[in-house]
């Protein structure tokens, strides 16, 4: 069945959008991460205006973080002290990254710029989260507990001044270092359409030291303030919001999700990372392809 998107300007197959939204909700049901990160590109790939898919993205990132916030809430595994910092840092980044994101509609560069972003970013974290699970997978193959280190923040997180106590977190750092962390997050949020989970967990782990207890759950706080927030600079400023194609992706993501979720719990965890680090790979290359590999024919004249 085919559906007019109004803001994109084209018809679309509504069953497909369904599926991709589906699927990306099983993804993130599977690993814990909003999936905007496959959702933009996914859409892109299937003919959706790079703005549209980034701004609608958002949207349909908001709705998805609801339930999983509220049902981390039940578990108390949410901290509401670091979660307002890092809210108050990506509304900061989500209006920064709306300026940015018009200027570079206004030149034309935009969808340049969103996949080459995807490409670096993508490309960088696939590695890395690829080298930690190969390195999990055969520590875990040879007997051996997989590799881990003692929860600890950074050492420049540590050096900032004007330290706070985040009970829950069970830190006691500056808040500038989760103020810098959430604009950046906003940042791509507007930017790519993504919540920014696949940067927010490792970075709240690895960087802040914060307890794995309250990880997801404040990062989910976070992710649903700052799409929201986002969601509102794109309709006000940039107009890119489809809502029509957001709550087809929304549909298909809320079901996605519940299956998701009852795989990851079959899965050995180092072999989920795996397969995450080879999805994010695989789609940072196709991304890369978009922009190197020359068509057969650059210019087409279709008579309708």
């Amino acid at each position: 069945m085919d559906i007019y998107l109004p803001i994109a300007g084209l018809s679309v197959n509504a069953a497909v959008i369904v599926a991709l939204g589906g699927l990306v909700g099983i993804l993130s049901g599977m690993f814990g991460v909003g999936g905007g990160f496959l959702t933009t590109p996914l859409l892109i790939f299937y003919g959706i205006p790079p703005a549209v898919a980034v701004a609608s993205s958002a949207t349909q990132i908001t709705g998805a973080s609801v339930s999983g916030m509220f049902a981390h809430m039940q578990r108390k595994g949410v901290d509401f002290h670091m979660g307002g910092v890092l809210v108050a840092g990506g509304a900061g980044g989500s209006v920064a990254g709306g300026f940015i994101f018009r200027a570079l509609q206004r030149s034309g560069q935009i969808d340049t710029v969103v996949a080459l972003l995807y490409v670096f970013l993508l490309g960088g974290i696939g590695l890395l989260m690829a080298k930690e699970a190969i390195t999990a997978v055969w520590a875990v193959r040879r007997g051996r507990p997989a590799p881990g280190g003692a929860r600890r923040h950074h050492p420049l997180v540590a050096s900032l001044p004007g330290r706070w106590r985040f009970y829950r977190s069970g830190l006691y750092i500056s808040p500038v270092a989760p103020l810098l962390l959430g604009f950046f997050t906003g940042l791509l949020t507007v930017l790519l359409g993504v919540g920014g989970g696949f940067v927010l967990v490792p970075a709240m782990i690895y960087l802040l030291g914060m307890s794995t207890k309250v990880v997801v759950g404040t990062s989910l706080f976070q992710i649903l303030f700052v799409t929201a927030a986002t969601t509102m600079v794109h309709a006000l400023t940039t107009h890119a919001v489809d809502i029509v194609l957001a709550v087809l992706l929304l549909i298909g993501s809320v079901s996605g999700a519940q299956v998701g979720a009852r795989f990851a719990n079959r899965v050995k965890p180092e072999y989920l990372r795996l397969f995450l680090a080879f999805i994010v790979l695989t789609v940072a290359i196709r991304v890369g392809l978009g922009l190197t590999w020359r068509p057969d024919d650059i210019y087409t004249v279709q008579v309708l």
